[in-house]
């Protein structure tokens, strides 16, 4: 049928099943925000800047595992996206981004809100297109999401100039994708799965090391499986959290710059490393050099350029985590006695017997780990929680009881602040039946809190739990380990009143400054269901503890602070 390029965009968004919509109108994509109005297949979900609109679909992704789809107009919208495009692609969420862009005829005459942004994108995107003919448009789509889907996930940009949208030409989605130089691997070379195995049989003291690779292909179950089956020690990244169920007897705790001791001293001490869907980031390995420096390394990843980019692999197996996991059980089962493995078990639980992940709690002050803690013991499976970036995302990371895949979601590579709250509404929107937390410093909750409204208008009732320091803490504890307490431009005590700012909203705030009136208000939040501020004052100087410093060794932890 003869349609327009506007008409095209939402018919091939109905055609991939698409739910929701998260954007931002404007001059350029305007013609397909006028089909969004006409249209009944999607919701649009109306953020408050372009940034958060695409860090909600980055949301609504990490929790459902559906390809997250945002819209945005050209110029500085486009330019207020480029931080959540950025995000998406260090973290490998799959996501398809639309924006518009001025004329054809217009290009490179630097035109009002113009701006390159193929060429901006592409640094920070799987793939991306700009649309010269309307034609091309559905093929074009359905490639966009075939490719942010498949492999290793990420985001892919689809800039359309306004005239295109305008034209006529025939409208036929594809029902197949080939793409000549574009073939992941999936299956995974047999023979190495069989070497690999053969190794973990012949170790002494194996180690999982658990990647957000697991969690992309939603393959949590069948690692489950195999960590239970060989019964080896496992260590998850901060992006793997809920692979393991908090109570699995084999699972140690998170490893890296904030690991446990344990968990940072048996990687430390392995003879064999088992790296599933994992990156080998700096924040995880310290000083290259020295990690596992002892360890043969297995190494499964979906993406070629993964393997062995960072640390040399003995046994690269290529392929998606999933399908490789399901060639290892039967090998496993038939192969890997896990009672050999029962002295290696004693030593890592002795670790964490020697230096617990633990806190001193007070009774005098709110301890940010307390907070966290008691949030799990209230809600536990029940919550998604969401983070921003800082001390509380580290702190969520370590003591939330995660029981399940995709129950975190947070800025990992990129570390971005303002994250957590347009986020937490993507997963709200995406797991609708959980409570949706989005733990949060008083210095990232002011980067997106204009999303305050989109929460109202679409009664997406997130709770913020704002731990307050009235500190940039991650910087400030920086400062004061490593810059003699030059505590540079991190003092943020002028601050709004939260409460009366989230009431301005149409939602409700909370002062909290005891764990009776944090049990009342987080209670109430949950009772009112509508979208929430709960400002927690904790201690201002609280550190996140242990500590690799940057560049150091995982074996050279601080293990505590002693303030001079």
């Amino acid at each position: 049928m003869q349609i327009s390029g506007a008409q095209m965009v939402i018919e091939s968004l109905i055609a991939e099943d698409v739910s929701v919509v998260f954007g931002y109108p404007g001059g350029a994509i305007m013609n397909v925000y006028d089909e969004i109005y006409k249209q009944s297949g999607f919701q649009h979900v109306l953020a408050r800047h372009e940034q958060a609109a695409i860090h909600a679909a980055e949301g609504y992704s990490k929790t459902t595992g559906k390809v997250g789809v945002a819209m945005i107009t050209s110029g500085p919208g486009f330019t207020n996206a480029v931080t959540g495009l950025a995000d998406a692609y260090m973290d490998s969420i799959p996501m398809v981004v639309i924006s518009g862009q001025v004329p054809m005829s217009l290009i490179g005459t630097d035109a009002f809100q113009e701006i390159d942004a193929v060429g901006i994108s592409r640094p920070c995107t799987k793939h991306n297109y700009l649309v010269t003919d309307a034609a091309d448009l559905p093929r074009i789509l359905k490639e966009a999401f075939y490719i942010a889907s498949t492999g290793r996930p990420g985001p892919v940009h689809v800039d359309i100039p306004k005239d295109v949208t305008a034209q006529i030409a025939e409208y036929k989605y594809p029902e197949t994708v080939e793409l000549e130089t574009y073939k992941p691997n999936v299956k995974g070379n047999l023979r190495q799965i069989k070497k690999a195995v053969d190794a973990i049989a012949a170790s002494s003291r194996p180690m999982f090391y658990l990647g957000g690779g697991i969690i992309n292909a939603n393959a949590a179950e069948e690692v489950r499986e195999l960590v239970k089956m060989c019964n080896i020690p496992a260590v998850e990244t901060f992006m793997a959290r809920g692979t393991l169920r908090v109570d699995d007897t084999n699972l140690v705790s998170m490893l890296g710059m904030h690991g446990s001791y344990a968990a940072n001293m048996s990687m430390s001490e392995t003879d064999l490393m088992i790296a599933i869907g994992a990156r080998f980031d700096d924040r995880v390995t310290g000083k290259l050099s020295e990690f596992a420096k002892h360890a043969k390394v297995i190494h499964i990843d979906i993406d070629p350029a993964s393997i062995s980019k960072l640390v040399p692999a003995d046994f690269p197996i290529v392929g998606d985590v999933k399908n490789v996991v399901n060639e290892m059980l039967p090998l496993a089962k038939e192969k890997v006695d896990g009672e050999r493995y029962a002295s290696w078990r004693e030593t890592v639980a002795n670790f964490d017997k020697l230096h617990p992940l633990t806190y001193e709690d007070s009774d005098d002050v709110l301890k940010p780990q307390w907070v966290i803690e008691r949030i799990g013991e209230l809600l536990g499976d029940d919550a998604n929680i969401t983070t921003d970036v800082g001390q509380h995302q580290m702190w969520a990371a370590q003591f939330y009881p995660f029981t399940r895949p995709r129950q975190f979601t947070s800025s990992g590579g990129l570390g971005t602040m303002g994250f957590g709250f347009p986020a937490a509404l993507g997963v709200k929107r995406g797991d609708p039946e959980r409570i949706s937390i989005n733990i949060t410093g008083d210095g990232s909750i002011l980067m997106n809190i204009q999303e305050l409204m989109t929460a109202v208008e679409y009664k997406l009732p997130v709770i913020n739990v704002i731990l307050n320091n009235k500190y940039l803490g991650m910087v400030r504890q920086w400062q004061t380990m490593f810059y003699d307490k030059r505590h540079s431009s991190t003092d943020i005590s002028l601050q709004p009143d939260f409460v009366m700012l989230a009431e301005s909203f149409g939602g409700v705030g909370y002062r909290v400054k005891t764990k009776e009136e944090f049990d009342a208000a987080l209670k109430d939040a949950i009772e009112k269901n509508v979208v929430a501020l709960i400002d927690v004052t904790v201690n201002r100087l609280e550190n996140v503890l242990p500590m690799v410093p940057a560049g150091g060794s995982l074996f050279n932890m601080m293990l505590e602070y002693k303030d001079k």
